[in-house]
């Protein structure tokens, strides 16, 4: 694939987004809107990309809750492994970010691929080192219900997170369906760059997405419909429960949009 496709943006530029969703699939009734879901925010990232690290600022500053929005956020960041050629190999980068990438560059009908980018509830998206683009986006999808989830954490042996969730999604899915994700994330990450377009500089990363698994796929049912599900998580060396966090998101099936989305801290000590 030709190296233009991985440009990496280093100045602010007008972001790119699709409409945001006019006929959104959840029920909204008022008491809905008093308890509007959360926005998911993906970032797509690399410490092999010279302007993401100003990105990773913003959007860590964001899923803190440091800007006063009017809506919940939810921060993913997946690391890409496409700049790992370039000198520095990103220890969180993955082949299946990329792939998940480059889904929303198709469904976004995009012409190119790059780092930092954002994608807001799976149907806009922006370059990620633009503040005032990403806070305008949030802005521009249009609101879910929350879900009523519940989720319990299980250790069945040291190498192994085992998560369970039960609850309403309460958002309709229509007959196109859609898959319901589980994200393991850690937060507070600190790397050391000694190669690459980051040489030299220190690298800290939060919500830096480790695992992400389906956890059941449901088509044609309504708001109230409750789901059940399990998934495993296979950990990395140095888990601590303490920086980790989960998301659960409705994501539908073609558009990518996501439905609804909540997020659970772990248990500390886990």
């Amino acid at each position: 694939m030709p190296c233009h496709l991985f440009s990496c943006f280093g100045r602010k530029t007008s972001s790119s987004k699709k409409e945001a969703l006019e006929n959104p699939t959840a029920d909204m009734t008022p008491a809905d809107e008093g308890r509007r879901g959360a926005v998911v925010v993906e970032l797509f990232s690399s410490q092999g990309c010279g302007t993401s690290p100003e990105a990773e600022l913003v959007l860590s500053r964001l899923g803190k809750g440091n800007f006063n929005l009017e809506v919940p956020v939810i921060v993913l960041a997946y690391h890409v492994d496409y700049w790992d050629h370039v000198g520095w190999k990103d220890p969180f980068g993955s082949s299946l970010w990329t792939v998940r990438q480059k889904a929303y560059v198709e469904a976004l009908k995009l012409d190119t691929i790059f780092t930092p980018q954002v994608v807001v509830q799976g149907a806009a998206q922006c370059v990620a080192n633009d503040q005032e683009a990403i806070l305008s986006t949030i802005a521009s999808v249009s609101p879910f219900p929350a879900p009523t989830l519940q989720a319990t954490f299980q250790r069945p042996s040291a190498e192994t997170l085992q998560v369970s969730v039960t609850g309403a999604l309460r958002s309709k899915v229509d007959s196109n369906g859609a898959n319901v994700m589980v994200a393991l994330y850690e937060n507070g990450l600190v790397t050391d760059c000694t190669k690459g377009e980051n040489k030299g500089k220190v690298l800290p990363n939060d919500f830096v997405v480790r695992k992400l698994e389906k956890l059941c796929s449901v088509k044609d049912i309504s708001a109230k419909k409750t789901v059940s599900g399990t998934v495993n998580c296979f950990l990395w060396e140095g888990f601590n429960s303490n920086k980790c966090g989960v998301a659960v998101f409705i994501q539908q099936n073609g558009s990518h949009h996501i439905l609804g989305a909540q997020n659970f801290q772990l248990p500390e000590g886990l």
